[in-house]
């Protein structure tokens, strides 16, 4: 009896000493199914998109967001493991919410394309709520309603969750995080919203961009903070929940804000974020440097499959802005340059991602692909609690065979 228990034993260690040998790689591209890149093509001079395609798949990056329903992106990104986030362009509400014309649009910009291009999203508008043109707003729900009832009818639903990106300036409080609020001309409109969302089961996304308050108060804001680097942070005072960057300050003002609504069950995604490289002479902390270090911070924050301190066992949805530097999108000088990549796919600074094609240093070299450097401090403690259980289960294992041999 107590031989067939210790085999027993036996062999479940041997399966958790494989388990946990491949812990490293499963966990690590496991933990990146959250992260995507917003690819914009606001451009004269950017690559044709199967090229993207090819850019990306390097990166083992499974997801991005474009600002339309571009055909030639569709058909490139056919048979391919990425996933795609479409957008409604503004000027088309109005029109998309009679249902036929949603209808229309569905079956001609998204049915065609699916299942063979992965679409898993349409963002209904971008910012609808902080637009110049404030008489759009009440086509937003209308259209959603219409767009979400086309792919009930066509069948996509269950397939293509449909909401829309949001800025943060339809927050009238988001500090500290707990005052997080709406302001009172849009909380008509975002109940409706919120409504809706809640009954798709879809997410509500912002675009957060913590870089705009730093260049706002750069004496007031710590640089430190907003990079996501090593600083004391700040205590909410009413929750007592400590906040070591903005990022994720900004996330629990938006679901404290939905809650004074009276919803507290709805995923927030980040549709957008992101640093500029280059600024114009008032643009303060626009620099490589410091874009660099908040792309490079934020990876390691995906990678970790982190929760906010709010929502601490819950990882959200991420949206790198952007894939490119894009020349003729208007503006400051900023505007061009929040891209990873010049339009000739060089990198404008090197946050940790790596592609196959640059692992060919030497002739005995693999092509390997990690979305993040295993040099990372998240990577590494992995590595060595891995390390550390797979020896002390060795040892345990060793001496239940000692013990079988003592006793027989």
């Amino acid at each position: 009896m107590f031989r067939r228990i210790a085999m027993t034993m036996t062999n479940s260690i041997v399966l958790l000493l494989f388990s946990l040998t491949f812990l490293e790689c499963g966990l690590l591209f496991q933990r990146v199914s959250s992260l995507g890149i917003n690819y914009g093509q606001v451009g004269d001079n950017l690559p044709p998109p199967d090229k993207v395609l090819q850019l990306l798949n390097s990166l083992h990056i499974n997801k991005t967001r474009i600002y339309d329903t571009n055909p030639r992106v569709l058909t490139s990104f056919a048979n391919s493991n990425i996933e795609l986030f479409v957008t409604v362009e503004n000027e088309m509400l109005s029109s998309l919410v009679d249902p036929q014309q949603a209808l229309q649009w569905i079956t001609t910009r998204i049915k065609p394309y699916f299942p063979a291009t992965k679409i898993g999203g349409i963002a209904v508008g971008n910012e609808l709520y902080t637009d110049d043109d404030s008489s759009l707003i009440g086509y937003l729900v209308p259209a959603m309603m219409s767009i979400h009832s086309a792919l009930v009818q066509t069948g996509l639903d269950k397939y293509i969750q449909v909401s829309t990106p949001n800025s943060l300036s339809v927050l009238q409080e988001s500090y500290p995080p707990s005052a997080g609020c709406f302001k009172p001309e849009v909380a008509g409109v975002m109940t409706q919203l919120l409504t809706f969302l809640r009954n798709t089961k879809s997410p509500f996304w912002i675009n957060a961009y913590p870089y705009f308050a730093y260049k706002d108060s750069p004496t007031k804001i710590p640089l430190d903070y907003v990079l996501f680097n090593p600083n004391p942070g700040m205590v909410d005072p009413f929750t007592k929940y400590h906040y070591d960057n903005m990022l994720y300050a900004q996330v629990d003002a938006v679901i404290f804000a939905m809650a004074r609504l009276g919803f507290k069950d709805i995923e927030v995604g980040v549709s957008e974020t992101g640093w500029p490289s280059k600024g114009d002479g008032d643009e303060v902390g626009a620099t490589v440097a410091n874009a660099a270090v908040y792309n490079k911070n934020l990876l390691r924050r995906q990678l970790q499959g982190e929760g906010t301190p709010l929502r601490q066992n819950m990882s959200f949805d991420v949206y790198l802005f952007a894939l490119f530097n894009e020349d003729l999108k208007p503006g400051p000088t900023s505007e061009r340059n929040y891209g990873l990549y010049q339009p000739d796919e060089t990198m404008t600074y090197n946050v940790g991602l790596l592609s196959s094609s640059s692992s060919t240093s030497s002739s005995t070299s693999t092509s390997s692909t990690s979305i993040i450097s295993l040099t990372s401090s998240a990577s590494t403690a992995i590595k060595k609690g891995t390390q550390q259980l797979i020896y002390w289960t060795c040892i345990y294992s060793l001496a239940i065979q000692m013990l079988i041999r003592r006793r027989y």
